[in-house]
């Protein structure tokens, strides 16, 4: 799953591709802001995104669909158009 973090101030979004549920990284988030600490978030790849939890400004969860190639096919469909 793709998370965006938005931050204050920033004129651009992080953009995280983790594991963890949306469930989990709100929950993540919501005690960051409950002990006034940083909101940190870890990747599938192990990098490390640490943000002051109160210049969270939105979390934009999309799931992974998997990655397109040439004009808009899935690897898969590429492969399957190709062999035809």
């Amino acid at each position: 799953m793709e998370v965006k973090i938005g931050v204050q101030y920033a004129p651009r979004e992080l953009s995280v591709s983790t594991e963890e549920e949306p469930a989990a990284v709100l929950a993540l988030l919501d005690q960051a802001l409950k002990d006034g600490t940083v909101f940190t978030l870890t990747d599938a790849k192990g990098r490390t995104v640490a943000v002051p939890a109160e210049k969270v400004a939105y979390l934009d969860f999309t799931s992974d669909v998997g990655r397109k190639v040439g004009f808009g096919l899935a690897a898969s469909e590429a492969v399957t158009a190709a062999s035809k």
